[in-house]
């Protein structure tokens, strides 16, 4: 497959932190570590595979700006081009020796995503799209999953950890798709989600709360591969508001009706319990 100059740009950056990682994930018992905060772990290898992806994206492009994970918002000259990194997506996974993690790259131009990659140096696994060219794994063409029951499905999602997220609105949402579907699964990195859904290994995805670089060149891989992408009530898709629903057409209106019930419930839950009133 031949690639635009743009993705050559934006495959090259990932490739190249992905080596970084790949070295340093042989040696991760030997990483310095530091906490950002309740098991948010932050390494060295994230903040060198950073380092990696902005001077590759800054060499090829000097005047776009940046959102990344951890420099944060860098203006640039050019206000109509931004790219949006996660340099180490499933930081967690890393950290742990599971070799589930990703490097996220997405490019938005005038607010909207128009190209995304995402790279899986543990299993050499490259996943690239831009807006009307379609979805590729490895340069071969993909496609989200075609089944159209939701009990047949096997959909992924995030599951809250310690100081993060809506515990309880969860366990209402997972209840109620495990009864639903032939199975969940939770892989710890948002990116590589979104790609299985693009590449059709799994059925549906959604998930609350994310950050942009997470979820942004995702989105562009689901919908080029086919996919409805919007937030989880149905809503218009904004990586800056961090909730996302996608499957292909069929699924996505069915998880969407589940994940109202789920929310129904949770709230009703949630509500204080009228007090009698003892003159009654």
């Amino acid at each position: 497959m031949a690639r635009s100059a743009l993705m050559n740009v934006m495959t090259q950056a990932a490739m190249k932190a992905g080596r970084s990682l790949t070295r340093d994930f042989g040696e991760v018992q030997n990483l310095q570590v530091s906490m950002k905060g309740p098991a948010d772990f932050v390494s060295q290898a994230d903040r060198k595979a950073e380092e990696v992806v902005f001077q590759e994206l800054s060499r090829a492009r000097p005047d776009w700006g940046f959102l990344m994970e951890e420099r944060g918002t860098v203006e640039g000259k050019d206000t109509q081009h931004r790219w949006i990194v996660d340099p180490l997506d499933g930081t967690t996974n890393f950290l742990h020796g599971i070799p589930i993690f990703a490097i996220s790259i997405a490019l938005e131009r005038d607010g909207q995503i128009v190209a995304g990659v995402v790279f899986n140096p543990a299993l050499d696994e490259l996943y690239t799209a831009e807006k009307g060219g379609g979805a590729f794994l490895n340069d071969r063409r993909i496609r989200v999953a075609a089944r159209a029951k939701l009990p047949e499905t096997v959909l992924a999602t995030g599951m809250p950890f310690l100081g993060h997220g809506d515990h309880g609105r969860f366990l209402f949402e997972a209840r109620k798709m495990m009864g639903e579907t032939a199975g969940l699964r939770r892989m710890g990195a948002a990116s590589l989600d979104l790609a299985y859904v693009a590449a059709g290994r799994f059925d549906g995805y959604w998930e609350h709360g994310l950050q942009p670089w997470d979820i942004a060149a995702g989105s562009i891989l689901v919908r080029e591969a086919g996919g409805f992408v919007t937030d989880t009530e149905g809503g218009k898709f904004d990586a800056m508001q961090g909730d996302i629903a996608c499957a292909n057409e069929l699924i996505h209106k069915a998880m969407l009706a589940e994940l109202k019930k789920a929310n129904m419930a949770f709230g009703a839950s949630t509500r204080p319990m009228p007090v009698p009133d003892p003159t009654v």
